[in-house]
Parts: structure tokens; sequence; C-alpha cells
């Protein structure tokens, strides 16, 4: 029996429930900001952040706003942690002020630790492992573009095998879908516990899990192309060259979209670096809903907001497996 979900750590903590009910309220959202005006008033949250962020960080403050909340934003050089407090008394001192915290940072670990010890939901706004606010927002706008019909349809991934193709395997896996990774083989390939922990998460949903090194074979009938930037915050300059060389047959051209079925859609989370892991032509052209999915970053943390606090998901034990 589930037990009703604290925190979001990991995109793995959804159920298939939790995602329908969290898109549904992101929906309502879309078309109506302050609907829940009220949900947040005279309560802050806490955003905390070790990696710099665009979209993340407006989108999370506009959600609290929205909502009718306070925005409180944390840096870590700016908190006694960054001196030496331990994560665990940061989290009951934020659980003090604040009725929520949303972090974005390097470590899993610490995200965890945070949930952990924090008396308030956390959410996981990134770290190196995981993008669950990301692929909330991903959903919802394949929601908008295909329906929730996604039979006979296959999500691709492009690229580098890093946060957002973890996650990206994992909800499709919770949602059923037909999902593929496509990356080079060796270390720029998922991490093995990932396709494992996808894998047996779409025993159970009845999802279809690939992760295949051949682009154009995995393009091929996509209703989706999804890529990310080749260099995340935290990579190594020193890998560029050689992964730069892995990833250049991965970048997304109007060659390989061609391959795709004709009501395609082109994603990515953003930043994106034209030239590289995709063309101008791609990402500025008429498959492109990039500008959708970074409207819908704050539509999905708000929804998040609104229902973590109320405590109205269930979540689920698929993360145990």
């Amino acid at each position: 029996m589930s037990t009703k979900l604290k925190d979001l750590l990991r995109t793995a903590d959804l159920s298939k429930a939790d995602v329908e009910l969290l898109l549904d309220t992101a929906a309502k959202f879309a078309n109506n900001p302050l609907r829940s005006k009220k949900a947040l008033a005279k309560r802050t949250v806490a955003i905390y952040m070790t990696k710099s962020s665009t979209r993340t960080r407006l989108a999370s403050e506009t959600a609290v706003a929205h909502l009718g909340g306070t925005p409180v934003f944390l840096r870590g050089d700016e908190l006694q942690i960054g001196r030496g407090e331990s994560i665990s008394d940061t989290a009951k001192i934020i659980s003090g002020f604040c009725s929520a915290l949303i972090v974005r940072t390097f470590a899993q670990s610490d995200v965890d630790e945070l949930g952990k010890f924090a008396s308030i939901p956390v959410i996981n706004a990134l770290t190196d492992d995981d993008h669950p606010t990301q692929l909330l927002a991903d959903w919802l706008t394949i929601r908008e573009k295909f329906g929730k019909n996604i039979k006979e349809r296959k999500f691709v991934y492009v690229g580098d095998g890093n946060n957002v193709a973890n996650a990206w395997l994992i909800m499709g896996a919770i949602m059923g879908a037909h999902v593929v990774v496509a990356t080079p083989t060796g270390k720029w390939a998922p991490k093995s516990l990932i396709v494992e922990q996808a894998s047996e998460i779409a025993k159970k949903s009845g999802a279809k899990i690939e992760v295949t090194n051949d682009v154009r074979l995995a393009a091929t009938g996509a209703s989706v192309i999804y890529t990310d930037v080749w260099m995340s915050m935290g990579d190594s300059e020193s890998d560029r060259i050689e992964k730069f060389a892995a990833l250049k047959p991965f970048m997304v051209t109007p060659e390989l979209m061609a391959l795709t079925a004709a009501d395609s859609i082109f994603m990515h989370c953003l930043p994106a670096h034209r030239g590289e892991e995709v063309s101008a032509e791609v990402i500025d052209g008429p498959k492109s809903v990039v500008w959708r999915q970074a409207f819908h970053r704050r539509t999905t943390i708000q929804a998040l907001l609104y229902h973590l606090t109320r405590g109205d998901l269930v979540g689920n034990n698929l993360s145990k497996v």
C-alpha cells in the first residue's frame, strides 16, 4: 500500500496517477495562473541553487508567487552550509521558516539528505543524476500535442546519456510509453542501473524501453526527437574533444528529422548550442516546441508545489526496485 509522497527527490518517486494529476493541474495553471492564488498565502518557499539557472529560477519564483507565496532565493555561498554546516542541520532550519524547498544542485545524495531531514516537501529541480521537474514539463508538452493516447508512438532522446536521458527513460517507463535513448557506446551512454530500473518499471506499466547507438534507426518513425547540450555543468573540459567527436553523429539535423513521423516534434530542455547538438534549422523550425516546454517549467512546478503541500500525491514503490 502506497504512502503519501512528501518529496519529489527522483523521477521514479512518482506513480502514473501522480503524473496524470500533476499534468491535469498544470494544464489548468497554464490557462489561469492565478486560479489558486491563496494556496501559499503568507507562506514562503526556499529555492536553493548551487547550479546557475534561467528557466528553473524564473519558473520556481513565478510559480510560488502565482500561488500567493513568497519565494526566498538561496545560493550555497550565502548560507552557513558553504562554511561547513551540515546538510541535515540546514534542512531542519529551512523547515522552520518555509513551507517547501526547491533544490538545484550537483549531487543527488545532497537532495536525498535534504529530503530525509526536512519536515517540509523537497523538490529536486535538477541534479547530476536526474531532472524530474523537466520531465513533467516535457510530458505536458507531449500531451498537448498528441493527447493521452500514446499507443504506436515512439519517443526518442538522442545525444549524451546524462541526467535528462536518465529521467526520460524513467518517466517514459512510468507512463507506459515506447521510449528510446540513442547515445554513443561507452561512457557517454546512460548508466546501466538506470536502464535496469526503467526496464523493471516497464514490466509493470507495459512500457517499451530501448537503448541503442543507432541514431537513424531510433529516429525512424519517431513522434519526438529530444536532445540536450553535450557539455553539462560539472563536466570536465578535458573531456570536450573526445566527447564532441563521439556525439557528432547524434546531432539533430533536418536530415535526421526527415526520418521521423509526419507529425513529429523537436524538444530540447535548453539552453541550446546551435551547431552542436542541434542545427538552427531544427530548433528554430516549425517542428520545434522548445518554448512551450520552457513555459511549462512554471506550470508543472506550480502544480508540484500545490499538490505536495496538500499531501495529494501517493508515490509508489517503483523507485525501490
